[in-house]
């Protein structure tokens, strides 16, 4: 059964991220206070001079970005309200929304990684808004991230949020740790996909694929 959209973020079982039991007793403005602190360390042992005009504010810059922007995913008051709908229709189809972007950090160097998802579900009883599927992949995105648990965060919340175990999730990127870094590879692309439900038959993977064609190179 769908929970209710408002209810409190569930269990995301094995695709849960690494969090420590306290992870938000602290209040974002101490956080950002915090961060902001330790990044004029770092900035002051690498050697910058933090009197210069453009580097004073870098700190408390990074420090508001962190908490406020990029990894606001993290915390589970930021979950987006999800609009369901009664599936009056009784539409029992793919419902396709793809080439959702996005852009999220790798948490082994956190470089930024960055592409598009293309989302799927077959609904039962109830639809989403379309809006809503992006915002879900923005969410999980916010966050340090490796691809692999991105996917299937997005997935697990889906089949929760809308009742239904027929979702299909695929997500496209390319990661600067590998571009910028290492081994310096600047073509190199990454895609994961997760099925399940309906998804798992070959046929209906096939017409989820063929109906992403436009947007992806890469299938399996």
């Amino acid at each position: 059964m769908a929970r209710d959209s408002a209810s409190a973020p569930f269990d995301l079982k094995g695709a849960a991220h690494p969090l420590r039991p306290d992870a938000f007793v602290m209040p974002d403005k101490e956080k950002v206070r915090l961060i902001q602190e330790h990044m004029r360390e770092i900035l002051e042992i690498l050697g910058l001079d933090l009197g210069d005009d453009s580097l004073k504010d870098t700190p408390e810059r990074v420090a508001k970005m962190y908490v406020e922007e990029i990894f606001s995913g993290l915390n589970p008051a930021n979950r987006p309200r999800m609009s369901l709908f009664e599936n009056r229709y009784q539409f029992r189809d793919m419902v396709v929304e793809k080439n959702i972007t996005v852009y999220s950090h790798c948490e082994h160097h956190f470089q930024p990684f960055f592409g598009h998802s293309h989302v799927a579900y077959i609904p039962n009883k109830k639809v989403i808004g379309l809006s809503k599927l992006n915002r879900i992949v923005q969410y999980y995105s916010r966050r340090p991230q490796v691809q692999e648990r991105l996917t299937l965060q997005i997935a697990e919340d889906l089949r929760d949020t809308l009742g239904t175990e027929d979702v299909a999730v695929i997500i496209e990127a390319q990661h600067l740790c590998v571009a910028a870094r290492g081994v310096e590879d600047p073509h190199s692309e990454t895609f994961s996909s997760h099925y399940s439900g309906a998804f798992k038959d070959k046929s209906m993977r096939d017409d989820f694929l063929h109906a992403v064609r436009g947007s992806s190179t890469h299938y399996r």
